[in-house]
Parts: structure tokens; C-alpha cells; sequence
């Protein structure tokens, strides 16, 4: 299923993004550096960066301004 937003202020689902991906989300908005993400969720700062990408490939996002936004309308 392809999500895309109409309007800057169109607010997708969570159900959009998988778990992994909403808690990736909520450390990178919280200030998180890749590598600091990927050590508090156990992974390799690639998968973070892979997690990444497939947010702003789904949601249509380009910046970290935007995936901040999204964390906050998404109460994450």
C-alpha cells in the first residue's frame, strides 16, 4: 500500500509505519543522532538509516523537520 500526502498538514496513520519504524521516528525527533538510536535500539546505524528512508519513502518526506513533525502529530 503507497501513502502519500496531499497537504503539508495531512496527518497519515500510524498504522502507515511498522513499530520498529515509529520507535526509530520518535529517537531521531527526540535529537537522537543515527548512531545513538542504533545504540539504544540495538542495531546497526544502517538499519536505522534503512528505517529512515522507508518512513520518507511511505510518508513523502524529505527532511529531518518533517519526520520531526510527523513524531509529533503522531503523539510519538
Amino acid at each position: 500500500m503507497s501513502l502519500t500526502l496531499t497537504t503539508p498538514h495531512a496527518e497519515p496513520p500510524a498504522t502507515a509505519l511498522a513499530p520498529r519504524e515509529q520507535e526509530t521516528l520518535r529517537h531521531i525527533a527526540a535529537g537522537r543522532t543515527y548512531l545513538q538510536t542504533a545504540r539504544h535500539m540495538g542495531l546497526s546505524k544502517h538499519t536505522v538509516d534503512a528505517y529512515l528512508r522507508r518512513i520518507r519513502a511511505k510518508l513523502g518526506i524529505n527532511s529531518t523537520a518533517e519526520l520531526t513533525r510527523l513524531a509529533i502529530s503522531l503523539g510519538l
